[in-house]
């Protein structure tokens, strides 16, 4: 384990061949880790947090991607930074701010968005930020930073607004307020008499405003005086009247309006009472919760999910502490959490970064519509917590790993996935699509469909993970760079192009999976020759040619796949991963082929040599039914 290398001060891997993610545990003792130049891909692990002592930290010229992550608050210590050329998006983090000594900061070449000002107060000397998405204005700070490179964004254009003029507070108000001075403040005078004109500019506004006062109260008291005399009159009128009237039980007049309101006083107390009632344990509905920019958002249904308070997380998760951390996504971290009555759940602590404002305050409603998901191939969403500005989801917990690591990283794994094992997880995740596209009302689009969003029981049954994610993911109504969704070889042809994603783009994506499930290989494998480390364009030509077929068949199954079944699989791989979205099935027509293939299977032990058939069944062939 690289977490174990307590001595290590230095790593260079630079300008390799290196693929995959970045690892989750690197030395806790660096002072220098140089990554760059290679093939790395995922995002930044959180191990970088407790990196107190990293000075210097490369990762450009890689294919990083999400968002940066929120993990430089205890990195005082670092002077170097270099995050360009990757595929990095989202806002900049908030830990930005607290890099105290940083002299120098390179993000050119991402696509980051959002504002700048958080690098405002950083003692830069270089500092590019070029060819990004950034928006609003240059901070005027930077104009004394000497190597300063900007060009290629959406920055406004002019000097920045001015902040804005400073407002007295209303009359009535107390004057301890914090934009007063107080006995220990001094107000500086210029060469230029100002603080004396100001003044004399004081003393007018009192004479006039004192005189304004006079007037305006002369005349309210001549107002009060002749509607006073006007009352008197028409009182003496009505007591008149009502010698000759018997009396009413009704209130009239200025009794009418105690009498109401008391009724208004007496609907007050009621309605307080009535808040203090507090709500169902695990029935909540979503009234209020404030955003970072203080707006308030309401979700429209009610949250069929208990809520979480961040101790209870906490403790559960022994301060989502690293040992507890189980693996890392689009929007943050995933953990195991332990509570005391002995369940285990995941925790997904979603990082402030990766959510936008609007994003952040519709969090509440994307909640609602998760927690109302019901399937059985679908991971689903147990709790939540919104306590202090915190975003935590909470799961049931699949402890037997991801798809994708079985299939990649496990050799005892993906023995362990015969052939049966794999249509069922074809089948599972297909019914799970169909649920989501053709049952829910409106359409869920996963959005990030991916072995690795995949999590397997031990009985070997699919369970997709982070179904409705997508609405807390940033741009999700509009166009977005392809980094942003999905992963590098999962994404559908018409995403790249356009930005438009829909369902046909999730039934490529489950294309890709089937691709995998057959092949055991990586949509994108930067490893293999150049011709194969496209899986979706070194297979698909093959996909219908029987003898081309057979050597693409993972290695792991040992011949052990009957021939019809492994043909009918490959028909639908390849109307899955169709270029024209239009022509790709429903979800619902892919779990029927699934369903019928199953019914026809049977396991077949294929022979080696090569001039053994591949369709038809020889005599030494051992046949066994396919089971579910």
């Amino acid at each position: 384990m690289l977490s174990s290398l307590f001595s290590l001060r230095t790593l260079d891997l630079s300008d390799n061949n290196i693929h995959d993610s970045i690892p989750y545990q690197l030395p806790p003792n660096l002072t220098s880790l140089n990554l760059a130049s290679n093939n790395l891909s995922g995002n930044l692990p959180y191990s970088i947090s407790s990196m107190v002592s990293l000075n210097y930290l490369n990762l450009s010229h890689n294919s990083i991607f999400q968002s940066i992550g929120d993990i430089f608050a205890n990195l005082q210590g670092l002077s170097i930074l270099d995050l360009s050329f990757n595929n990095f998006s989202g806002d900049l983090p908030n830990s930005f701010g607290s890099l105290s000594n940083l002299s120098t900061l390179y993000l050119q070449s991402n696509q980051l968005t959002g504002s700048v000002n958080i690098l405002a107060d950083l003692p830069l000397d270089n500092l590019n930020i070029a060819n990004n998405h950034f928006t609003g204005w240059v901070p005027r700070e930077f104009s004394s930073i000497p190597n300063f490179i900007y060009d290629g964004n959406s920055f406004e254009n002019g000097p920045a607004p001015p902040p804005p003029p400073y407002t007295p507070p209303p009359p009535g108000r107390s004057h301890n307020n914090r934009n007063h001075s107080g006995p220990g403040t001094h107000t500086p005078q210029g060469s230029d008499g100002q603080a004396s004109h100001d003044n004399e500019n004081d003393k007018k506004g009192l004479a006039t405003g004192a005189l304004v006062g006079i007037v305006l109260g002369s005349t309210l008291v001549a107002l009060c005086v002749v509607i006073v005399f006007i009352l008197c009159l028409k009182r003496g009128k009505k007591e008149r009247g009502s010698s000759a009237a018997p009396s009413s039980g009704t209130p009239v007049g200025t009794d009418g309006v105690i009498s109401t309101e008391l009724q208004e006083q007496k609907f007050r107390s009621m309605a307080v009472a009535t808040d203090l009632k507090p709500p169902p344990a695990e029935k909540v509905m979503a009234e209020r919760a404030y955003g970072k920019n203080g707006s308030i958002s309401r979700a429209k249904s009610p949250i069929t999910a208990t809520s979480y308070t961040v101790a209870s997380l906490q403790m559960a998760t022994n301060s989502f502490s690293q040992e507890y951390l189980i693996g890392e996504g689009s929007l943050g971290r995933v953990y195991r959490a332990e509570f005391p009555n002995g369940k285990v759940l995941a925790v997904k602590k979603i990082d402030s970064a990766a959510l936008s404002l609007q994003e952040e305050d519709n969090f509440l409603e994307a909640v609602s519509n998760m927690s109302r998901l019901r399937h059985q191939n679908i991971t689903s969403l147990v709790g939540y917590c919104t306590e202090h500005g915190q975003r935590l989801l909470v799961y049931e917990y699949i402890g037997n790993g991801t798809l994708h690591d079985m299939l990649h990283f496990s050799d005892d794994g993906s023995k362990r996935l015969t052939w049966n094992a794999r249509v069922k997880i074809a089948l599972g995740t297909a019914r799970a699509l169909e649920y989501l596209h053709e049952v829910c009302l409106p359409s869920v689009v996963h959005r990030n469909f991916k072995s690795a969003n995949i999590l397997l029981d031990e009985e070997l049954n699919p369970h997709l993970s982070d179904c409705g994610l997508a609405a807390l993911t940033p741009n999700t109504e509009r166009q977005v760079s392809t980094q942003m969704v999905g992963s590098f070889g999962y994404s559908a042809p018409e995403f790249a192009l356009s930005g438009i994603y829909t369902v046909k783009s999730d039934v490529y994506s489950f294309g890709v999976v089937m691709l995998e499930l057959l092949t055991g290989r990586k949509p994108l494998d930067s490893s293999r020759v150049r011709s194969e480390q496209s899986l979706v364009r070194w297979a698909t030509p093959q996909l219908h040619d029987i003898d081309a077929l057979a050597k693409m068949v993972d290695p792991a199954l040992n011949g052990m796949y009957p021939a019809k079944s492994l043909s009918r699989f490959a028909d639908i791989i390849a109307l899955c991963v169709q270029p024209e979205p239009e022509f790709r099935p429903p979800m619902s027509e892919v779990v029927q082929a699934l369903v019928r293939l199953m019914q026809r299977a049977s396991v077949v032990k294929r022979r080696s040599s090569d001039d053994s058939s591949f369709i038809h069944k020889l005599p030494d062939y051992e046949a066994v039914e396919m089971s579910f």
